[in-house]
């Protein structure tokens, strides 16, 4: 009878290590994609070659309210695709104290992720069309040395 509930035990066990692992969160995976993308942009830019001698001083995301997307979400998701490029940039969070001079290999990085129409509603679901802007900016200097979008839109039942 013990062995009968042991191997009981031990196919429970295997079982439930067989089991497929969760879902990953659905917003997360948005964000993730849409980071991805923004970056492989980043790291093709001529004046940041190489990318591994660069310093990029991430500044808050500006993110439209309607898109229901926290800023400190997005920002930790474009810093996450930014760190897992292999020899990519060193990457920080910028702070206002940094403003002024900066050394040749200093970039800030402006993000702006914006609605750009209204929800648009389909049978199964419903979209929400963005832009994702970006920018590079010298730390002593306001004008941007070079700027991307990004367009795209996320399923709502994902938000």
């Amino acid at each position: 009878m013990l062995r009968h509930i042991a191997l009981l035990a031990l196919l429970m066990l295997l079982a439930g290590c067989a089991a497929q692992p969760p879902e990953p969160d659905p917003i997360r995976r948005a964000l993730q994609n849409l980071s991805d993308r923004a970056v492989d942009r980043v790291i093709q830019v001529d004046a940041l070659q190489p990318p591994a001698d660069q310093v990029l001083l991430l500044v808050s995301p500006q993110v439209d309210d309607s898109l229901e997307i926290d800023s400190d979400r997005f920002l930790e998701s474009l810093t996450r695709a930014l760190l897992g490029v292999s020899d990519g940039p060193q990457v920080l969070d910028w702070r206002p104290a940094m403003a002024g001079e900066g050394g040749a290999h200093q970039w800030r990085m402006e993000s702006r992720l914006e609605a750009t129409a209204p929800r648009l509603r389909l049978t199964d679901r419903d979209l929400l069309p963005y832009r994702l802007t970006l920018s590079l900016h010298r730390p002593d200097n306001d004008g941007a040395l070079w700027q991307t979008e990004v367009e795209g839109a996320f399923d709502a039942t994902a938000l």
